[in-house]
C-alpha cells in the first residue's frame, strides 16, 4: 500500500484510498466521540525557540543552520518554554556534537498539513543568508485527522525535500506519528488510527528517500513508550506530547540529524544485533513504520539501509539566544539566558553508549 502511495504521488495517480469504504460507516460514532474527548485540556501557544545554541562553541567556523518545518508537533505546541521544543533540543545537541554554535528558525505551524509546506520552505529559502545546512521536517498527522488523500499527502513532503536538497540543505524526516496511541480513541478507531498512521509513515519514507533525504519513524515513539506513560508523555489537551515526549523524539532525531552532517562516523558495516538491514526501500519502509527510532536511508538504487542508531545524551534545556543582528534568519528578541541557567529539564539519556 504505502508502495502505491509512493507511486500515485510521483506520477501524478489520483487518491488512494487507505481504508475501505465499509470501515466508514462503523467508526463515525467513535471519531465523533474522538472528537469530543481529544484536546479537552488546552494547549498553550507554541513558545518562539528561533535563536542560537551554543554560544559557548563560538569560534572562527560559522555556525551551524538549522530549520525546522511541518505542524504543531514541529512547532513545539504542549509545552510552554522555548528550551523544551523539538527545534530548541535538536539545537542544543547539534551545538554539542559540533562544538559549534547552531542557529535555529522555526517555520512550523500548529495545524499545518503538508500543502503548507510549500509556503514554509519559500519562507527558508527565501533567508538572504542562503539555505540551512539541515532540515528537519515532522508532519502527517494533520494529514491524517483531516482525510487529506494520501498521494496529495506524499506529493507535497517530496515535493519540499527536492526543493531543500536542491537548495543544498541536508534532509531529515520525522514521519507520522501513530495516532493509534491517543489516549481518548476508542477500538476499533484506534486500529484504524494506527493502521492509517503507518501506511502513510511508510509512503513518506520511500517518498523522501527517493528525493535524497533520510527519515526516522516517530510512530512507535508514540506508540508504546506513549502509551504505556500517557500521563508523563502526553500534554495536558491529551493529544500533544509534553516536554518529556518531545525529549523523547528528539533523541530519536538527534543522531540522524549529526550523521547527515558528518558529524557521526558512518560505516558500511551493518549491526545484526541492533536488526540493521539492506532492504528494497519499500520493505525498509514498512519495517521502519513498526519501529521507534529507525533511519532510513538511501543506498544503491532501489535498496534502501535500515538503521537503528544509539540514542545520545540531550544537554539539560536552555532557552535560545538572540541572533547577534537581530531581524536576520528570524532572530529572536527575547532577553538572552546563559547557557545552562535553565535547570526545569534534566538531562536525558535514552540508552548507554
Amino acid at each position: 500500500m504505502a508502495r502505491r502511495i509512493a507511486a500515485g504521488a510521483a506520477y501524478g495517480g489520483g487518491s488512494v484510498g487507505l481504508l475501505g469504504a465499509a470501515a466508514v460507516g462503523v467508526v463515525l460514532a467513535e471519531v465523533q466521540l474522538a472528537k469530543r474527548l481529544v484536546g479537552g485540556g488546552t494547549a498553550p501557544v507554541p513558545p518562539s525557540a528561533d535563536g542560537r545554541y551554543g554560544v559557548a562553541f563560538a569560534g572562527p567556523a560559522d555556525p551551524l543552520r538549522l530549520g525546522m518545518l511541518g505542524d504543531s508537533t514541529a512547532a513545539g505546541q504542549g509545552v510552554r518554554r522555548a528550551g523544551q521544543t523539538p527545534g530548541a533540543l535538536v539545537a542544543s545537541g547539534l551545538a554539542a556534537v559540533s562544538e559549534r554554535p547552531v542557529d535555529l528558525r522555526n517555520v512550523a505551524q500548529p495545524g499545518a498539513r503538508s500543502d503548507d509546506l510549500e509556503r514554509q520552505v519559500s519562507l527558508l529559502l527565501s533567508d538572504p543568508s542562503g539555505a540551512p545546512d539541515i532540515c528537519v521536517i515532522m508532519v502527517g498527522a494533520n494529514d491524517v485527522t483531516h482525510r487529506m488523500p494520501a498521494t496529495q499527502s506524499v506529493r507535497c513532503l517530496t515535493t519540499a525535500v527536492r526543493r531543500l536538497r536542491t537548495a543544498g540543505a541536508e534532509v531529515v524526516v520525522g514521519t507520522c506519528p501513530d495516532l493509534g496511541t491517543i489516549e481518548p480513541v476508542y477500538q476499533p478507531l484506534r486500529w484504524l488510527a494506527r493502521r492509517v498512521s503507518r501506511q502513510l509513515a511508510a509512503a513518506q519514507t520511500i517518498g523522501s528517500v527517493e528525493q535524497g533525504g533520510r527519515t526516522v519513524s516517530l510512530g512507535d515513539l508514540l506508540g508504546p513508550e506513549f502509551e504505556a506513560n500517557p500521563r508523563e508523555l502526553f500534554g495536558p489537551d491529551n493529544y500533544h506530547p509534553s516536554a518529556e515526549g518531545y525529549a523523547t523524539a528528539a533523541m530519536a532525531l538527534l543522531p540522524t540529524v549529526c550523521a547527515v552532517l558528518g558529524l557521526w562516523p558512518e560505516s558500511d558495516h551493518l549491526d545484526g544485533a541492533r536488526r540493521e538491514d539492506m532492504l528494497p526501500v519499500a520493505k525498509a519502509a514498512s519495517q521502519a513504520a513498526r519501529e521507534a527510532g529507525t533511519e532510513v536511508t538511501a543506498a544503491r538504487a532501489p535498496w534502501a539501509l535500515l538503521k537503528h542508531r544509539r540514542r545520545r545524551r540531550l544537554p539539560a534545556a536552555t532557552e535560545p539566544h538572540p541572533h547577534p543582528h537581530p531581524g536576520e534568519r528570524g532572530g529572536s528578541t527575547r532577553a538572552d539566558r546563559p547557557p545552562g541557567t535553565d535547570t526545569g529539564t534534566s538531562s536525558r539519556t535514552a540508552r548507554a553508549d
